[in-house]
């Protein structure tokens, strides 16, 4: 695929997708079963279970994250395509999310970049979207 010239004909390449830089559908995977892997069966990830065992449980949580996170890193927008939006408030109205359960479930999530083996530069970067979506959610104090 030849590469897109400016005006003064200067080469640049566009930047690859956050998705494509963990591997795509695989790496989305990964790191969302990586994930709910801790959640389910690792201390940190406690508060975290109980909360999925209130709602639809960690099976569904699992395929509807790895959805939105396909969409959400620059990937497919599986999630967009079977429900029409990504926001996330709507999705987790039905949980009450406190400072607490953000912290934890960012833990939960580093823990998991690391069990997959992201860069240092990916996870960066990882976290940081993570985060400030996390944040978001809060929607119940302490």
């Amino acid at each position: 695929m030849a590469e897109p010239k400016t005006e003064i004909g200067v080469r640049f390449k566009a930047p690859q997708s956050l998705y494509d830089r963990i591997g795509g559908e695989k790496g989305v995977r990964a790191l969302v079963e990586a994930f709910y892997d801790i959640v389910e069966h690792d201390r940190p990830g406690e508060i975290l279970h109980l909360l999925h065992l209130r709602g639809h449980g960690l099976e569904h949580a699992r395929l509807e994250q790895f959805r939105f996170l396909s969409g959400f890193l620059g990937g497919p927008r599986l999630y967009v395509e079977r429900y029409g939006h990504s926001d996330v408030r709507k999705m987790h109205e039905h949980v009450e999310i406190t400072p607490h359960a953000r912290d934890t479930w960012l833990e939960c999530m580093t823990i998991a970049i690391d069990r997959v083996g992201f860069a240092p530069e990916v996870k960066s970067e990882l976290i940081r979207y993570f985060t400030r979506v996390a944040t978001v959610l809060v929607n119940k104090a302490q």
